[in-house]
């Protein structure tokens, strides 16, 4: 599978929080975030929430 380059910013403390969160779990920033937006994914198609929550 292609997979498509985007750009992304993020402010300076959630980059660090994936940042230390990809350490513990053995991947890179980039690994990182595919794995988190898959997994939400998921949830969003089987029938989890599809409204968004604050999480800040």
């Amino acid at each position: 599978m292609k997979k498509k380059q985007i750009p992304l910013r993020l402010n300076e403390e959630l980059y660090n929080e994936i940042a230390a969160w990809a350490e513990d779990d053995f991947r890179s920033v980039n690994g990182q975030i595919e794995f988190l937006l898959t997994e939400c994914v998921k949830k969003r198609k089987k029938g989890g929430s599809h409204k968004s929550e604050e999480i800040y």
